[in-house]
C-alpha cells in the first residue's frame, strides 16, 4: 500500500468495491464511510486531496465490513430520523426512512392535541398530548415525538434487552417515559387516556427468512424483524392494546409490509372498535403504514 492515494481515486475504488458485493447504494455508501473516516461533512469530500495512509487502512477495514453486508449505520455509530441523530448498534433495528412517515403522522396529530399549526402557532384550547411508541426500538420514534412536539408527553416501551440499551442512550436527557416490557401489556397506568399510539412492530412472515436483505436479517434483532407466519401477530397484538391505551377517538399508526396493505387494515376493520382506518402509501408509492381513530 503506497503512503498516500486521491480521495476522488479511493471513492471511485470503494463504490466499485460495494456494488460488486451487491450492496444496493454502493457511491453513497462509500463516500459516507470515507466522511466517517475523515471526520468531515459529505458536502467537503470533493475538496479532500490525498488520503494519508492511516486514513486509507481505516477506510479499508469499514469497506470490507459493509462489503459483507454490515449495516452501514454499525460501521458510523448512528442513524438519522427526521431531525435527529441516534446511536445505533449491533443489537438494535436500525430505523429506515420510510418510517419517518410514521413518525410525521404522529407528529402531526400530537401538534393538533397540543394546538398547534405547524408545530408553532398556538390556537384554541390545548393540552399536553400523551402519545405511547410501543415497540421504540432505538427510540426513533419516541425521539423524533419529543424533538418535534415539546409539550407532548411521550412514553415508550421495549422488550428486547439489547435494543432497550441502545433507546436508553437515545432517550437519555429527552423527558420520554421509557420503560422495559411488552407491548401485550405495556402501560396498563395509561389505559384510557392515550390520544396517540403509534408503532413500528416486527411484520416480517416466518416464510420470508431468505428473501430478507442480509443486512436486516444477519444484524437486526429477530424479535424486531419477524412476526408469525403471516407477519400479522404483533399487529394483531397491537390492535388489541392500543384499544385499551386509547381514549375515545384517540388514534393509532402502525407501520407494516408493502404487502400488508389490506390485510394489516384488515386486522382493524374486523375487530369492529375502529373508525376512520385507512392505509398510506410511502415516497415510494408502496402500501406502508395504517391508522386508525378508536370508536367514541
Amino acid at each position: 500500500m503506497t503512503e498516500r492515494l486521491r480521495a476522488s481515486t479511493a471513492r471511485r475504488q470503494g463504490a466499485v468495491r460495494l456494488r460488486e458485493a451487491g450492496v444496493a447504494s454502493p457511491e453513497r455508501d462509500a463516500d459516507l464511510l470515507l466522511a466517517h473516516v475523515l471526520d468531515v461533512p459529505l458536502g467537503r469530500l470533493p475538496l479532500v486531496d490525498d488520503l494519508g495512509r492511516d486514513a486509507r487502512e481505516q477506510y479499508d477495514a469499514l469497506l470490507a465490513r459493509r462489503a459483507a453486508r454490515e449495516p452501514l449505520q454499525h460501521l458510523t455509530g448512528s442513524a438519522a430520523f427526521r431531525h435527529v441523530e441516534l446511536a445505533v448498534g449491533p443489537g438494535v433495528f436500525v430505523p429506515r426512512p420510510e418510517t419517518e412517515l410514521l413518525a410525521g403522522w404522529a407528529i402531526e396529530c400530537a401538534n393538533l392535541i397540543a394546538g398547534r399549526v405547524a408545530g408553532e402557532e398556538r390556537v384554541g384550547v390545548s393540552r399536553p398530548p400523551v402519545v405511547v411508541d410501543l415497540c421504540t426500538g432505538s427510540g426513533a420514534i419516541a425521539r423524533a415525538v419529543a424533538d418535534e412536539v415539546p409539550d407532548a408527553e411521550v412514553h415508550a416501551v421495549e422488550l428486547d434487552e439489547g435494543a432497550l440499551a441502545w433507546a436508553e442512550r437515545n432517550l437519555s436527557g429527552t423527558g420520554v417515559d421509557l420503560r422495559h416490557g411488552d407491548l401485550a401489556t405495556a402501560f396498563e397506568d395509561l389505559a384510557g387516556t392515550v390520544d396517540v399510539v403509534v408503532c413500528n412492530p416486527p411484520y416480517i412472515p416466518l416464510e420470508a427468512w431468505e428473501s430478507v436483505a442480509a443486512e436486516a436479517r444477519d444484524h437486526d434483532p429477530h424479535l424486531a424483524l419477524f412476526s408469525g407466519q403471516d407477519g400479522l401477530d404483533a399487529i394483531r397484538v397491537l390492535e388489541r392494546r392500543a384499544a385499551v391505551l386509547l381514549r375515545p377517538g384517540g388514534v393509532v399508526g402502525a407501520e407494516h409490509a408493502d404487502v400488508q396493505g389490506e390485510s394489516a387494515p384488515g386486522v382493524f376493520a374486523a375487530s369492529g372498535r375502529w373508525a376512520d382506518v385507512a392505509d398510506h402509501l410511502d415516497l415510494a408509492g408502496r402500501p406502508r403504514y395504517l391508522t386508525a381513530r378508536l370508536a367514541r
